[in-house]
This record gives structure tokens, C-alpha cells and sequence, in this order.
């Protein structure tokens, strides 16, 4: 079901080059694309891209084209293509009848090259990538023509077929565009566009043993699909001359507008496929759905919504100027959407039993909890409260330091909804650890009433009737790398996070959560906000993610 999203309010410089192109009539249609390469899952700076283009194409009552760029199949996999579908659907997108793959056009773009050749606009080259790379020149200085440049129009042509027929090795020829070796821009300095590549292609099998580069196919592709705004990121504005140059030169009906902005970075994270996957290869994580990861699919898996994906890219907005965003502000995004939207619900992490050693045997009283406590249409629960409770460990004390307001020896402290409780006795053992507290309660104090004695009762904690509470496997998630710049040393893996994760066997839990859809996110009371695994939970092994905090820990200003 595709989700209605808002037109943004915010213009920005796409936009207004859009609005530009109608009202002089050069378009009276937008038609973009999502153009990801099947090498690996996306990530956020994906979305920022899924959402710019799919939001661009229903703001103007257009269309964006999903198309796969399939033109390196060693790297490529059907399983990458299942996922990237995936992600984009459950970001709230539909490419609805617009789904292509660049090696839909493969025949044609090898008819393209042809064209270039025969009009001396490409030539084939047998210099190696060595001799390639010394010819090129530099920054500062031009490059050399090949040897092979002026080579005959109908060598390169029959040299091409045979390319194509499998005649050759990998790396015995390319096929060069024949531009400029002088160029200041080194991307025109006679680019390859076509080179030998044997492996087997995940929908053409071994139909083609060359395939295009992407400048060439990616250009041309474009064109084919009448692309009005083709966008990227400023990595590619070098480019935009050979973008132009491809489809002028090949004489292309449809001239579509290669438009440049920033893409999405993050501190504490890494945005590079590559290295994203050397990160699955190394098992460095759980695969690329891992919650620690900045995939679509870890974000989907960790407890991120897609809205609230979509309102931070909306937040961070579209321009020509690089920047990194902070990670907080996507913590926080997720924060304030699960606020609102998160039912709420208590957990123990690291259970201490209490004993209400004054509260009858075999007794429990009813007490009915608002599931939101700023959402009626929530609506309530109902809760037990019993002899004996599950608390957290760190909310009791032996020797509290001042101001310390939950349970210590002799002290009282309110339960969550429930009664004002005062310690009693400490059981422990040998070894002086805390094993069970015993306590008083008082029955006046239910729901927020005062100790008829007048005692100030400052602390409030949650807690779990123990006959009911049930077991689950909850995993504490935190950023992956613990440095701000993961990418500033030559090993990147030496930034991670030894505490990116903790796992923990002995959590209770109401038993309303082991009824949880995998994937349903909950606030749990004073904890943070957690998911149910979407693969793991079950009612029977309640597994539970946390995503975020209730508050930014990584704050270091205060």
C-alpha cells in the first residue's frame, strides 16, 4: 500500500530547476529514477536519494523508475535485487510498472557503441590498465593518445564483434570513447566504455561476456527511459561532461539534465557498500540486516519506522554543499516518532526478587494501566500485582550515595501504578551478593495515593508480578563505532564499538509481549523503546531489540 506523503513545504534547488523546466515548457512531465546498483543492501544515505526521487515524482504527478544497474555481475546478486525492492516498498514507495534493469538494454547499448565507432567517436584499444593509468596523465598534466587511437573504423568495429563473441581474454581489449586526451577534465581523456568481463550475468546468464561502463550505460539509459532529471551525488559532477557527451554523440532523442547534490553522511557510521560488506565478510556483524547496521534493512530490523526515516531525510534536506549530520538527530528522530506512536509496556532487564512479606498468599489485585499515557485511543491493560515481584538490580542499593531515590534498606519507593513499599530485610549470600529484598507494603498507597503518615515518597520504579512475568532474550543495541570518523585511519574495523551489543537470557517481560508481531515496537517503562525481531520473536522465545534510549547518552556536553 503506498503511503500518502506531504508535499514538502521546504523548496530547494531541484525543485526550482524543475519548476523552471515546466514553466518554459522544456518538460511538461517529471520522470526520475532510482538507479542502485544489486552489489550489496542500502543504507541511509539510500534513502535520502529513495525519498528525494520517488517524493519528486508523486509531488509533480510523475513517475521514478526503479532500474537496476546490472552492469558488473561479480559483484552482483539476485538476493541484493530482492532487498533493494524490499526496502523501497517498505520506505512507503511504488515504482508501480516501472521496474528496469540496465541489462534490458544491453542489445541496445552495444548497437550505441557500434554507432560510435562507425562514426569515429570510439575506438578499440589493447593497452593495459598499467599503460591506461600512464597515458592518462595527471591533474596537472595531459594525457597521451594511445597508440591504437587512429586505429581503422572497420578494425574496431570487427574487433567489437569479436569482443562480443568471446574471442578474447578480459583485459585484451576495450572499447574507448575517443574525446579528449588533453581535457583538464580527466574523466574525458578517452574513458573505456566497453570492457571484457567472463562471469555469469543473474538474468542474462552468459548471453554477454562485455558489458558497459557505468558513465556510458548509465547516461544512456537514462535517455532510453526519457528521463527528465536524472540526479546523483556530487561525487558524479565531474562526470556530467561525459553524461552529455554520451548521449549528444549517440544521437539520443531525449536529453535528460544530470542534476548534482550532497549526499547523506553520518558520523559514527560508514555509507560505503564496500565496506559495508567487508563488515558482513568479516563478521565483524550479523549479516547485512544486522541491527547495528546503517542498511534499510538493519534500521527496518532495529525498530526504525518508515516514517521516521522519511522525516529525517526530509529533515536534513536537499543542497549542493557536503556535510555530516550528526547521528543524534536520527536517534532523535526515531525517539520522537516511537513517543508518540509506541505502545508502552514494562520489562525487567537484570530481574532482583521482591518479596511483599505483608501482602496475603495467593492474593493478586487487578490494576488497570493506561497503554500511552498521552493517547486514550491506546486504551489500557490490565496488570497484577502479587506477593512477589521482579524489580531492576540497579534500583536497590546497599549503601546508596545521597539523593538516592529507589530502594535502599529502610527506605520506600513507589511501584510504578501500584503501592508505596518500604524494605524490610536483605537477604544475601555468602559472598555478600543481593538475592532477594523483603519488603512491606501499604495498602492505602494504590494508585498514587499518599502515605496516610505523611512520608514523602520521592522514587518511582516499575516492576513485574513474578508469578506471571515471563522470560525473553533482549539485545541492547549501540552505535557500531565508538569513533566519530570511522574512515579517518586506514582500518576503518579499528573504530568499531566492542560494546555495539549486549545480549541478555534472563529479561522478564509482561506476558502481553510475547503477543507481539515481529517488528511491533514498544516504549518499555524507563528502559527505552524495543522491537520484536522480525525474524527471531516468537510467542513461545520473545526476542526483543532495543532501538533507542529515552534519552541521548552520547551527549558529552553535559
Amino acid at each position: 500500500m503506498e503511503i500518502d506523503i506531504a508535499k514538502s513545504h521546504k523548496t530547494n534547488f531541484i525543485r526550482n530547476i524543475i519548476d523552471e523546466d515546466r514553466q518554459s515548457g522544456k518538460h511538461d512531465t517529471v520522470t526520475v529514477r532510482f538507479p542502485p546498483e544489486p552489489n550489496g543492501f542500502l543504507h541511509i544515505g539510500h534513502a535520502k536519494a529513495i525519498c528525494l526521487n520517488f517524493g519528486l515524482a508523486q509531488d509533480y504527478n510523475g513517475q521514478c523508475h526503479l532500474r537496476f544497474d546490472d552492469t558488473n555481475p561479480i559483484k552482483e546478486e539476485q538476493l541484493y535485487i530482492d532487498a533493494i525492492q524490499r526496502d523501497i516498498k517498505w520506505l512507503g514507495f511504488d515504482w508501480q510498472q516501472h521496474l528496469y534493469f540496465t541489462s534490458d538494454y544491453f542489445e541496445k547499448l552495444y548497437q550505441l557503441a557500434v554507432q560510435l565507432i562507425q562514426n569515429g567517436d570510439a575506438y578499440i584499444d589493447d593497452l593495459d590498465a598499467e599503460q591506461m593509468r600512464e597515458y592518462r596523465g595527471t591533474l596537472t598534466q595531459p594525457g597521451k593518445e594511445s597508440p591504437n587511437r587512429c586505429r581503422p573504423i572497420a578494425e574496431s568495429v570487427d574487433l567489437f564483434s569479436r569482443m562480443r563473441a568471446g574471442e578474447f581474454d578480459e583485459g585484451q581489449y576495450t572499447l574507448r570513447a575517443k574525446i579528449d586526451m588533453s581535457s583538464g577534465n580527466i574523466n574525458m581523456r578517452d574513458p573505456v566504455i566497453y570492457r571484457i568481463m567472463k562471469a555469469t550475468h543473474p538474468r542474462t546468464g552468459e548471453a554477454w561476456c562485455i558489458y558497459p561502463m557505468y558513465d556510458f550505460a548509465h547516461a544512456l539509459s537514462d535517455a532510453i527511459e526519457d528521463i527528465s532529471h536524472s540526479l546523483c551525488s556530487l561525487e558524479f559532477q565531474d562526470h556530467r561532461p561525459l553524461y552529455d557527451w554520451c548521449v549528444e554523440k549517440c544521437n539520443m532523442a531525449s536529453k535528460p539534465r544530470q542534476i548534482e547534490f550532497s549526499r547523506l553522511n553520518l558520523n559514527y557510521t560508514i555509507t560505503s557498500k564496500r565496506k559495508l560488506k567487508k563488515l558482513v565478510d568479516d563478521h565483524h556483524v550479523n549479516g547485512w540486516d544486522d541491527p547495528r547496521m546503517p542498511t534499510i534493512s538493519g534500521l527496518r530490523r532495529r525498530g526504525y519506522t518508515p516514517r521516521a526515516l522519511r522525516q529525517f531525510c526530509e529533515h536534513v534536506g536537499v543542497s549542493k554543499q557536503d556535510s555530516t549530520i550528526d547521528m543524534s538527530i536520527l536517534e532523535e528522530t526515531i525517539r520522537n516518532d516511537h513517543n508518540k506512536h509506541a505502545a508502552r509496556r514494562m520489562a525487567v532487564l537484570a530481574p532482583l526478587k521482591v518479596i511483599i512479606t505483608n501482602y496475603p498468599e495467593n492474593q493478586k489485585d487487578t490494576i488497570s494501566i493506561a497503554n500511552h499515557p498521552q493517547n486514550e485511543e491506546f486504551g489500557r491493560r490490565e496488570i497484577h500485582f502479587g506477593r512477589e515481584l521482579w524489580i531492576e538490580r540497579d534500583d536497590f542499593m546497599l549503601d546508596p550515595p545521597n539523593k538516592y531515590f529507589r530502594l535502599k534498606p529502610d527506605g520506600d519507593v513507589r511501584l510504578r501504578c501500584g503501592y508505596v513499599i518500604t524494605c524490610q530485610e536483605v537477604i544475601q549470600d555468602d559472598d555478600g551478593n543481593v538475592l532477594e529484598v523483603h519488603c512491606h507494603y501499604d495498602a492505602d498507597t494504590l494508585g498514587g495515593k499518599k502515605p496516610a503518615d505523611g512520608r514523602k515518597v520521592k522514587g518511582i520504579i516499575h516492576w513485574l508480578n513474578a508469578e506471571e512475568a515471563i522470560d525473553a532474550t533482549v539485545r541492547l543495541y549501540d552505535r557500531l563505532f565508538e569513533v566519530e570518523n570511522p574512515t579517518a585511519t586506514d582500518d576503518f574495523t579499528q573504530g568499531l564499538n566492542p560494546n555495539s551489543l549486549t545480549t541478555i537470557t534472563t529479561a522478564k517481560i509482561e506476558p502481553s509481549l510475547a503477543q507481539a508481531q515481529p517488528g511491533e515496537c514498544f516504549q518499555f517503562t524507563r528502559l527505552g523503546y524495543f522491537c520484536a525481531d522480525e525474524q527471531e520473536h516468537t510467542n513461545t522465545h520473545p526476542v526483543f531489540n532495543r532501538t533507542v534510549g529515552l534519552k541521548n547518552t552520547w551527549d558529552t556536553s553535559q
